[in-house]
């Protein structure tokens, strides 16, 4: 404990320069303008600053992702609140009553309480990421190649449930595309090239970052080509600074959205959606005015953006400690870390513990900088919804160029990203998510090379992936996620449920 507490000192003190906290303001404020504008999600922010980021150190790189993440995630109520358009997916449950306290002119109110709780919501995250990621870790200290081949095989199903899709077979077959990319070029073992059809250059497998640029970017400036958005922002007249008894009166709500969003943060691949929607569920259900909620219920604005918020914070437990994505953005994290040359996954305690409590002090200074910008600068920063999205779009594409050709200077990493954004277009216009493609790309290394080297281990022998312990259950847990997920099973499991529970109250 103590030394945990040692480290967590350690890692705020690192970033308590004048560098860092530049680093921190600007990143922010960047990632605010990417949650404010409608169709520039968390995740493409992030992927497209990765570009920007390839020369920094890497404590100076993840922290301005990690600004970039925490404060799009954060600015989507904007929209939410004054146009009921959820900024990112993670804020659409904020529209049901963040517009309707905009239309009884109280938008500057709406947005003060979604600022100050999305600040307590990202708060209890940070808590139980310091306590928990260092528990897991030890725990995850135990896997071989066997394990590590089911922790990222279950990378990929979980994928299939990631938000974007509708229904979870899409998921799955983004995540295989990627994992099919990622067997591209020469493997591991044996320096054998795959697949590479005759052409030199793919000899070194298809670079993550032209991939992952083109997937969200490229295809973002496609699709905002076709489908056009015309918005009218509501007015700001009201006070932003809530009250501290408009905040405290609903504590049990906010501690409650806290633990449910950090739950959610915690399961690999589901995402900030899901957590405020659970916490604006809840807290509907233990409200004492129910009745309220959907017609400007502040309870139910405040439980939506703790919720989601303390998602980001929680999703880093899976991320840092199994390399599991907790959210479609920490996916993109994960594929940055690499790039900058840190290895989430169990062996991060070991090779590097400085950094988990770095990450926690990153959390900690973004929350803050969300917090003074959110209250400070309101009324200023909805006037970035004033810019055409036509003229955003051509400063999007010349990063999505720039940010592809400066890393190795080759035109191919060019042309990749053209493909992929084609491709990630056509994707998505037919509701495949793009978070599961990238995935993919990224575990897929990982799946083949302890694929292999378990079969040579075991002498081609299967059965250690089924019969040793950490492997049977990450096999039954990868198999209860695919059964769970097809529509039949689903139906029969709750049925089933439905049926026991009224025999469980009487016995």
């Amino acid at each position: 404990m103590f030394d945990g507490l040692l480290l967590l000192g350690q890692g705020i003190g690192h970033f308590l320069t004048l560098t860092s906290l530049f680093n921190v303001a600007w990143a922010t404020l960047l990632g605010l303008v990417v949650g404010i504008l409608p169709g520039l999600t968390a995740t493409m922010g992030v992927a497209l600053l990765v570009t920007l980021t390839y020369k920094m150190p890497a404590d100076q790189a993840i922290l301005t992702l990690m600004c970039v993440y925490l404060g799009a995630i954060y600015g989507g109520s904007r929209t939410a609140i004054l146009l009921n358009i959820p900024g990112t997916p993670a804020n659409a449950a904020a529209t049901l009553d963040g517009h309707p306290l905009a239309q009884q002119g109280r938008a500057g109110l709406a947005m003060g309480l979604a600022t100050t709780s999305s600040t307590l919501g990202t708060i209890v995250g940070i808590f139980f990421l310091a306590i928990i990621a260092p528990l897991l870790a030890e725990f995850a200290l135990e896997f071989g190649s066997y394990e590590f081949f089911w922790l990222a095989l279950f990378g990929v199903v979980i994928s299939g449930q990631m938000a974007g899709s509708d229904t979870p077979l899409k998921g799955y077959i983004a995540g295989i595309l990627g994992l099919l990319v990622a067997m591209v070029g020469m493997e591991m073992l044996h320096a054998y090239q795959r697949f590479t059809f005759g052409i030199p250059a793919l000899g070194g497998g298809v670079d993550l970052i032209p991939a992952m640029v083109g997937a969200f970017g490229f295809a973002e400036i496609l699709s905002s080509m076709k489908h056009r958005v015309v918005a009218r922002v509501a007015s700001v007249n009201d006070r932003v600074v809530p009250s501290f008894r408009e905040i405290f009166q609903y504590w049990r709500t906010i501690i409650r959205s806290g633990v449910i969003g950090t739950f959610v943060g915690i399961i690999p691949g589901v995402g900030e959606d899901v957590g405020s929607w659970s916490s604006y569920a809840l807290a509907k259900r233990f409200s004492k005015k129910p009745e309220e909620f959907g017609k400007g219920s502040q309870e139910g604005l405040i439980a939506a953006e703790t919720g989601d918020n303390a998602v980001v914070s929680a999703a880093m437990i899976p991320t840092l400690t199994l390399a599991l994505p907790g959210s479609a953005a920490a996916a993109v994290l994960i594929a940055a870390m690499l790039i900058h040359g840190i290895r989430p996954g169990p062996m991060l305690m070991t090779e590097n513990p400085v950094f988990l409590y770095q990450v926690v002090a990153m959390l900690l200074l973004a929350t803050l900088a969300n917090l003074v910008f959110g209250l400070s600068l309101t009324k200023l920063l909805i006037k970035v919804l004033a810019v055409p999205r036509e003229r955003l779009m051509a400063v999007v594409y010349v990063l999505c160029v720039v940010g592809s050709f400066a890393i190795t200077q080759r035109m191919f990493d060019v042309y990749v990203m053209i493909v992929f954004g084609v491709v990630g277009f056509v994707l998505r216009e037919m509701r495949y998510p793009m978070a599961p493609l990238v995935l993919g790309i990224v575990l897929g290394d990982l799946l083949d090379v302890n694929l292999r080297r378990g079969l040579m281990l075991s002498d081609g022998d299967v059965s250690p992936f089924f019969t040793r312990p950490i492997s049977a259950i990450l096999f039954a847990v990868v198999l209860l996620t695919i059964l769970m997920s097809m529509p039949m099973v689903s139906r029969r499991v709750t049925g089933l449920f439905r049926r026991l529970a009224p025999q469980g109250r009487t016995s």
